[in-house]
């Protein structure tokens, strides 16, 4: 475990299609989703613990998630905590990280990692992550772990990488945008795409270089703050300047322009767990298909469902397939499974007709 290793946990996000356990008062990273006794930050936490010192680990989340952060991970400080006073996409946030990482060691090498994914196997993930430390050490290079597709999913993004390359990591000719089925089969079958992950690794000074060369502005914007930053009045520079950035992802901002990017093909299982579909394909299921979160159950007739409570209910069953069932204190959804990219939608409608009551 190298002391010039670093980590950034994105845990900002509030995990709509999560809904009704995901809120934004308490969003998804915050819950035990897959009913392991940890959270999802807690198990991404420990994770990364593994390969990098507990000190060294960031966790970028939104200002009303400081508290609760701080209570599910008593192994870091206040001060890992990066919060961000306004949603501005994931680039601000990695660049203000990258700053205060590099200001307490020029030589640090980083790791950007989502807090909600699901990874079975965290030897096979600690192997990956070390091949792309020890490449960004030796070059000036982005990495970033890409996923071998198994089935031509439009929820994704994609790289593409040089299919006469057969480095273990290989240079990424382009970025793909999530595709139509159709366009997702040609990726399949032409062998040289990967689904995207979010997960990268670069030293500090390549990622700053890559700021202030492809997103100018905004590295000249926090840099004038880096005299403060890890001090008692970096809070204050943040509040005055954050919301003054473009508002912009690393995938748009830095990686698509960059002409230094490498993927690894990673060598474990992946799921983003985005959507209650991704979790009943990652949990174990009854001899029915059924996949249970919490929950005592008297099924019948009933199949393929997702039924997750909050806390131990008995949950009665009769004639119901392919349905997610959650209950949460105050609020039962019954919902079609094949119908859980609507979930966002039907917020909408809720917030339309009860405010944010139940959001």
């Amino acid at each position: 475990m190298s002391k010039d290793y670093y980590a950034v946990i994105m845990a900002g996000g509030i995990g709509s299609r999560f809904w009704p356990v995901s809120t934004q008062e308490f969003p998804k990273q915050f819950h035990d989703m897959l009913g392991t006794g940890e959270t999802l930050l807690q198990k991404t936490f420990s994770r990364l613990n593994k390969i990098i010192p507990s000190e060294n680990i960031y966790i970028l989340t939104n200002e009303m998630y400081l508290e609760i952060t701080l209570k599910q991970l008593q192994e870091i400080s206040e001060e890992q905590v990066v919060l961000e006073p306004a949603m501005r996409n994931t680039a601000p946030c990695i660049l203000l990280s990258a700053l205060k990482i590099k200001k307490k060691n020029p030589n640090a090498l980083m790791l950007v990692a989502p807090s909600d994914h699901w990874i079975e196997d965290e030897n096979a993930f600690a192997d990956d992550v070390q091949a792309c430390f020890n490449a960004a050490q030796r070059e000036n290079i982005l990495l970033t772990l890409g996923i071998e597709p198994t089935f031509p999913n439009t929820g994704y993004g994609y790289i593409e990488s040089d299919k006469n390359d057969v480095s273990e990591i290989k240079k990424v000719k382009q970025f793909r945008e999530k595709p139509n089925y159709e366009t997702a089969k040609q990726f399949l079958n032409a062998g040289n795409f990967l689904w995207n992950a979010g997960i990268f690794i670069w030293s500090v000074k390549s990622i700053v270089a890559s700021f202030d060369k492809n997103l100018a502005e905004m590295n000249a914007l926090f840099s004038k703050g880096v005299s403060v930053l890890n001090t008692s009045e970096e809070k204050n520079f943040i509040e005055n300047n954050y919301s003054e950035a473009e508002n912009i992802s690393i995938d748009y901002g830095i990686l698509e322009k960059a002409n230094n990017v490498f993927v690894k093909k990673a060598t474990f299982d992946w799921n983003d767990l985005g959507t209650w579909g991704a979790l009943y394909d990652k949990l174990e299921k009854n001899e029915n298909q059924n996949a249970v979160v919490n929950a005592e159950t008297f099924l019948k007739n009933s199949e393929n469902n997702m039924i997750f409570t909050d806390k131990k209910k008995l949950v009665v069953l009769d004639g119901i397939e392919d349905y997610i069932v959650v209950d949460k204190e105050d609020v039962l959804l019954l919902f079609p499974k094949k119908k859980e990219q609507e979930i966002k939608e039907l917020l909408k409608d809720v917030s339309a007709q009860f405010g944010k009551k139940y959001l």
